[in-house]
């Protein structure tokens, strides 16, 4: 019998029904756990046995597993619909912004994130490393480093992070007469 080197060696499965008929045993049985993911079902089966392309014939065992496709639901949201965004005229039309963090090692100010705006025409881009990725940061950068210097833009992009979704900053761009668009 050809076994792997493993602690402790398992036995080689060769080509056949066998390895689906172990897959079956151990996924679909109430003693094995019953339909247990592909994860834990392709645990318990690493520990008694080995082929070639095990995971692969586990992970299409368990897609494919009708009981499983008709109880398990989908624990992810789905994908949103994709809203297309009108190419801007003119620059300064619609900036994008967004944090980039948290980036080590930290600034000897204490600033482990960058925040970036950037205008979708020009590609001109503003950045400065802040210390956190608020809401008030957020405003706080659009006022003193965007606003102030070089104006009010038509539309700011950004996603839907809290720090940009926040009270604050819809009210902020409310009073100066920004479009915000979400990704």
């Amino acid at each position: 019998m050809l076994m792997k080197k493993s602690s402790p060696p398992v036995p080689f499965v060769p080509k056949g029904r066998i390895r689906s008929d172990i897959i079956k045993i151990y996924h679909d049985t109430p003693a094995n756990g019953a339909h247990f993911g592909r994860n834990k079902t392709t645990h318990k089966i690493r520990q008694r046995y080995f082929w070639p392309n095990m995971i692969d014939d586990i992970r299409n065992y368990v897609k494919s597993c009708l009981p499983c496709l008709q109880n398990n639901h989908l624990r992810q949201k789905p994908p949103g619909a994709l809203k297309p965004i009108k190419p801007p005229e003119g620059v300064w039309q619609l900036l994008t912004m967004d944090f980039h963090g948290p980036i080590t090692p930290t600034t000897k100010n204490g600033n482990k994130y960058i925040i970036a705006l950037t205008d979708v025409l020009s590609k001109f881009v503003i950045t400065k490393a802040v210390r956190d990725c608020t809401a008030s940061t957020a405003a706080r950068f659009l006022t003193e480093e965007v606003l102030l210097k070089y104006g009010t833009p038509k539309c700011i992009l950004t996603d839907n992070g809290t720090h940009f979704t926040a009270a604050m900053m819809t009210e902020l761009l409310k009073k100066i007469g920004v479009t915000h668009l979400y990704s």
